[in-house]
C-alpha cells in the first residue's frame, strides 16, 4: 500500500506533468519502471553526474505511468527483439566479412541501402510478429470475454456460427497466428523457407505428442517411433544428391563426401600433376550418368587397351578407371573401389578407415555439449562418462553405417538386380537402407531425425518445382508459417505438455505475453493471471482472465 500511495503522490507532482509528451512516450517505450529502478540502483546511483540529471525511481514511475501500459510493454519487448536479432546478425556478418577479406583481397562489395538490407528486414519481421501476436492475442481474449457476457446474448442468437467461432477456446490462439503473415517483411530467401519448415515440423511434432497424450498410439509396436522418418528422408536426400544437387544442401553433401574413404577416390600422391583427376562431385556425377545408362558393364583398359572402354559421357572419370583391377565387372565398382574387386572387403575396409575419425568428431561435439552439465559429472563422474561414451559410440556407428551403406548399396543392388531394373530409383532404396541405421538412436535421436526431415522437405519441394511436378506458390512459405503457428498455438493452449521443449513453451509464452514462463511446469502464478498491466513479460489476459 505504501508503494501505491507513494506512486500516486508522485503522479500528482506538477513536475511530472510538465514533462514533454514526446520524452514521456520515449521513456515509456524504452525502459519500464521496474527496470529503471534496477538501473538506478546499480548504475545511475553510482555516478553522481548522471544521478543529478536523472529522475529518481518514484518520479520516473509517475512519468511513464499510463492507464494501459500493456501496449508500451509489448513495444518494448518487440523493439528489443529487433535490436538483439539485428546485433547478432550484424556481428555474424562482420566476422564472416573478416574471414573472407583474409582470403580475398579483391573488390569490396558496395554498401546496400539500409531500407533494403536483409538483416534489417528479417529483424523487423520478427519484431513485428512478436508485437502483433501479443496485441492480437489480447484483442481476441477480450473479444471472447465480452461475447460471453449476458449483454451479448442477442448477438450470439443472431450470429450463432460467428459467436461459436469467436467464443471458442482456441479463438485467441488462432487469431494471434495471423501475425505470422508479417514474415513476408523478411526477404524471400532460403532463411525464410528454413524458418517456415522448422515451425511446420515442430507443429507436426507437437500435434503428434498431443494425440499420443490422448492415447491414440497406446498399442503401437515396440519398434515404432520417430526413427522411421530417417529411412524416407535419407532416401529422398540421396536421390536428390545424385540427380538434383542444386536442390540439396551443399554443406551436407560435402560432409558425406569427406567421410567416404575407400569409395570416393582422391588423387594419388604419385599421380602426375599435369594430368587432371576428377573431383569428388564429378565422381558423383559419373554415378548419376551410369544410372541413366542402366549401369554399363566395365571393359578393362588393361585387357583391351585399343578398345573404347567408356561411354562418351563418362570420359571425365577415365583417370580412375584406367588403372582399375581387371577382375571388376561393373563400371560402378570400377569407379568406387578400383583397386579391390571384392565389394565386401571394400565395405569392411571402409569401416576400419572411417569409424575412428567419425568417433573423434563426435567426441569433440558431445564433450562441448556436456560442458553446461558439468555438475552431473562432478556428482556422478563414472555414470556420466559411461553415458557420454555410449552416446558417442551410438552416433558414430549410426553415421558411419549410414554413409557406408549409401555407397555399399550400389554394389548390393548390382549383385541382386538386373541392370535395367530400377536403374535410377535404386538410389532412393539405397538411402532408405542407410536410414535404417537410425534404429540405434531411436530413443534419443528425434532432433536429428526431424533435422533430416526438414532438409528432405525443403529438397523435395525444390525438386518438384524444378521438374514441374507442382508449381511454386508465391509466399507459400509465409502461408505455411501461419498455419503451423496456428497449430502450435492451439496445441499449447489445450495441452502445454504436448510441447515437449521447455524453450519452445517459454517462447510461446513470450509470444502470448505470459512471460518467460513454463505453463507445463505451473510457472504462471495467480497474480500474473489476474494482472492486466504487464511488465516486459507481462500477461496478455484481460482483466477477468480468459474463461476455460
Amino acid at each position: 500500500m505504501s508503494s501505491v500511495s507513494s506512486g500516486s503522490s508522485s503522479s500528482s507532482n506538477p513536475k511530472s506533468e510538465n514533462i514533454d509528451p514526446v520524452i514521456r512516450n520515449a521513456l515509456r517505450y524504452t525502459v519500464s519502471a521496474k527496470e529503471y529502478k534496477l538501473l538506478h540502483r546499480y548504475l545511475i546511483s553510482r555516478a553522481p553526474a548522471v544521478r543529478k540529471k536523472t529522475p529518481p525511481p518514484p518520479r520516473y514511475e509517475a512519468i511513464v505511468k499510463s492507464k494501459d501500459d500493456y501496449n508500451a510493454a509489448a513495444i518494448r519487448v518487440s523493439f528489443r527483439l529487433f535490436v538483439s536479432v539485428y546485433g547478432a546478425l550484424r556481428g555474424w556478418e562482420y566476422l564472416i566479412g573478416k574471414l573472407v577479406k583474409r582470403t580475398n583481397t579483391n573488390k569490396t562489395k558496395p554498401r546496400a541501402n539500409p531500407s533494403s538490407s536483409p538483416i534489417i528486414r528479417l529483424s523487423g519481421s520478427l519484431g513485428l510478429i512478436l508485437l502483433f501476436h501479443r496485441l492480437l492475442h489480447r484483442f481476441f481474449l477480450r473479444l471472447r470475454d465480452s461475447l460471453l457476457t449476458d449483454e451479448a446474448k442477442a448477438f450470439r442468437r443472431r450470429n450463432p456460427r460467428v459467436a461459436r467461432t469467436l467464443t471458442s477456446r482456441l479463438a485467441p490462439a488462432i487469431g494471434a497466428s495471423i501475425s505470422g503473415f508479417l514474415l513476408a517483411v523478411s526477404p524471400s530467401d532460403q532463411l525464410r523457407v528454413t524458418i517456415a519448415i522448422y515451425v511446420f515440423t515442430k507443429a507436426l511434432e507437437h500435434l503428434y505428442n498431443r494425440l499420443e497424450n490422448k492415447g491414440w498410439f497406446q498399442e503401437r509396436p515396440w519398434w515404432f517411433g520417430s526413427w522411421m522418418i530417417m529411412p524416407i528422408a535419407c532416401g529422398q536426400l540421396l536421390h536428390a544428391f545424385i540427380f538434383d544437387r542444386d536442390c540439396f544442401p551443399e554443406a551436407y553433401g560435402g560432409f558425406i563426401l569427406n567421410r567416404s574413404p575407400t569409395y570416393i577416390q582422391t588423387r594419388p600422391q604419385d599421380y602426375p600433376s599435369h594430368i587432371r583427376w576428377p573431383e569428388s562431385f564429378e565422381i558423383v556425377d559419373g554415378l548419376a550418368e551410369m544410372s541413366k545408362l542402366h549401369w554399363p558393364v566395365f571393359v578393362s583398359p588393361i585387357l583391351f587397351p585399343s578398345k573404347q572402354t567408356l561411354p562418351a559421357t563418362l570420359t571425365s572419370i577415365s583417370p580412375v578407371t584406367d588403372s582399375t583391377h581387371p577382375a571388376i565387372k561393373s563400371l560402378s565398382c570400377a569407379l568406387l573401389h578400383p583397386n579391390d574387386p571384392s565389394c565386401i572387403r571394400t565395405y569392411i575396409t571402409y569401416w576400419i578407415q572411417a569409424f575412428p575419425p567419425v568417433t573423434q568428431f563426435f567426441t569433440l561435439v558431445f564433450a562441448a555439449l556436456s560442458i553446461p552439465k558439468y555438475k552431473s559429472f562432478l556428482t556422478a563422474p563414472m555414470s556420466s562418462l559411461n553415458r557420454l561414451a555410449k552416446n558417442i559410440l551410438k552416433m558414430s556407428v549410426f553415421l558411419t553405417g549410414a554413409i557406408g551403406s549409401t555407397w555399399g548399396s550400389v554394389c548390393l543392388f548390382h549383385n541382386l538386380l538386373p541392370r535395367n531394373v530400377l536403374p535410377t530409383q535404386r538410389w532412393f532404396f539405397g538411402g532408405f537402407i542407410a536410414g535404417l541405421w537410425a534404429f540405434l538412436e531411436r530413443k534419443s535421436g528425434r532432433a536429428n531425425f526431424l533435422y533430416a526431415a526438414r532438409m528432405s522437405i525443403d529438397s523435395m519441394w525444390k525438386v518438384g518445382v524444378k521438374r514441374g511436378w507442382w508449381k511454386g506458390l508465391k509466399n507459400g512459405d509465409v502461408i505455411l508459417f501461419v498455419l503451423s503457428l496456428a497449430v502450435m498455438n492451439s496445441v499449447y493452449e489445450i495441452d502445454p505438455k504436448a510441447v515437449n521443449s521447455g524453450v519452445v513453451r517459454k517462447s510461446l509464452g513470450m509470444l502470448r505475453g505470459d512471460g518467460w514462463v513454463d505453463r507445463a511446469a505451473g510457472a504462471i502464478s495467480k497474480a500474473q493471471k489476474s494482472n492486466d498491466i504487464p511488465e516486459e513479460t507481462g500477461n496478455v489476459q484481460s482483466n477477468s482472465g480468459p474463461p476455460h
